[in-house]
């Protein structure tokens, strides 16, 4: 399996501590948050190659912070700004292009820390044998149409999802953490041509849901999610809490 991080945002919320520094390599404790979710993820042994998305503003700190770490492989997608964005569809895309990827995938925002090991969602993956979302319930339908929504089944099915609704049909949140099988991540194309959303990382799920099986994933902890300078200092606080 491979493991893609998206971490070419420009966290403009974050300003003015993200205007010229890229928020995943920000610190939470002694490490980035990018190295919180990779150390992680390598405890499980499945993944064997490592690919950062990042663009062309932020490109030479992520190539600082890559010297030493010989199984990652840094991108630039070659945007300049939010206005000019790609999108995590398109992102996504281009690294697996990029790096000629032929496997199953695991994609992970690089912008969120977790209080839980991502091994789980690796053995629930091998277990459906299909691409595979995460779930938590919110109880508060606000939140959610800022998020992605999930219609699930009692078997873990994914019937619909919608990103970013007015009107949420579930309390199911879907964070963007995902494992693609290498056959439905070759289909990211196909979804983008049929009129499938490129912002969103979940727009690609959106799609694939009508037309393959995917299972969602009962998260068994908290993600962390920075979206700003008050939410920032209140993750240092409570996520360190946490793993000391």
């Amino acid at each position: 399996m491979k493991c893609i991080i998206l971490a070419a945002g420009y966290a403009t919320r974050l300003y003015p501590l993200t205007e010229n520094f890229p928020k995943p390599l920000l610190k939470v404790g002694e490490k980035t948050i990018i190295d919180w979710l990779i150390d992680d993820v390598k405890v499980s042994g499945r993944v064997d190659g490592f690919t950062v998305i990042s663009n062309h503003k932020f490109i030479d700190h992520f190539n600082t912070w890559a010297k030493c770490k010989h199984d990652i492989t840094v991108l630039d997608d070659g945007t300049q700004s939010n206005e000019t964005r790609l999108g995590a569809v398109k992102d996504i895309e281009f690294a697996i292009q990029s790096g000629n990827i032929d496997d199953d995938i695991m994609v992970l925002a690089g912008d969120n820390v977790l209080d839980f090991s991502l091994c789980g969602f690796m053995d629930y993956f091998e277990k459906k044998k299909h691409t595979c979302v995460m779930r938590y319930f919110e109880p508060d339908k606000a939140k959610i149409s800022k998020s992605g929504c999930l219609v699930i089944d009692d078997t873990d099915r994914v019937y619909k999802m919608q990103e970013k609704p007015q009107d949420p049909e579930s309390n199911w949140c879907c964070p963007p953490f995902y494992i693609y099988t290498k056959a439905d991540a070759k289909r990211i194309d196909e979804a983008v041509k049929a009129g499938a959303g490129i912002d969103a990382p979940g727009s690609f799920i959106a799609w694939l849901c009508g037309n393959k099986e995917v299972y969602a994933y009962n998260m068994p902890g908290h993600r962390y999610d920075i979206g700003d300078l008050e939410s920032y200092e209140r993750v240092k606080s409570e996520y360190m809490g946490i793993k000391e």
